[in-house]
């Protein structure tokens, strides 16, 4: 990590986000909670994590077509001694990624939730609001 890098630090990024229940584009601020920047940094390490796997594994195939191997022989550790560590090691990596994807989906479903109990808070009240709204400019 960087010497920059303070993780107590509030993050704030200029630009458009989304904002209140009827998704309404708004510039402003964007503060960065904990959660978030936790976010970041599970989805760094998952695409860290994927980039070296993509890697390893064109590595991998570029040794299998050079040797002539059959797929199921080479990408047997136990059979391919020569390049065991780098199979394990995609094996691992593999669990990393599955790991780090939990960990976000996690993230996504609590956001979620926290959204929809915002969102059914909200609304009764806007709707009443945009209800009498209508009905005086429409005249019911």
């Amino acid at each position: 990590m960087s010497g920059l890098y303070r993780p107590e630090a509030t993050v704030k990024l200029c630009g458009y986000y989304r904002s209140g229940p009827r998704g309404i584009a708004e510039g402003g601020i964007v503060e960065i909670s904990a959660s978030d920047r936790e976010l970041i940094t599970v989805m760094r390490q998952y695409f860290a994590a994927k980039s070296e796997l993509e890697s390893l594994k064109e590595h991998l195939e570029a040794a299998r077509q050079a040797a002539g191997e059959a797929v199921g022989v080479f990408y047997d550790p136990r059979q391919n001694v020569e390049h065991a560590a780098d199979l394990q090691r995609s094996h691992r990596l593999r669990g990393e990624m599955a790991s780090l994807m939990k960990r976000a989906e996690a993230w996504g479903r609590t956001v979620s939730a926290d959204n929809r109990q915002d969102k059914s808070e909200a609304e009764p009240e806007e709707w009443q609001s945009f209800e009498k709204r209508a009905d005086s400019f429409f005249g019911s």
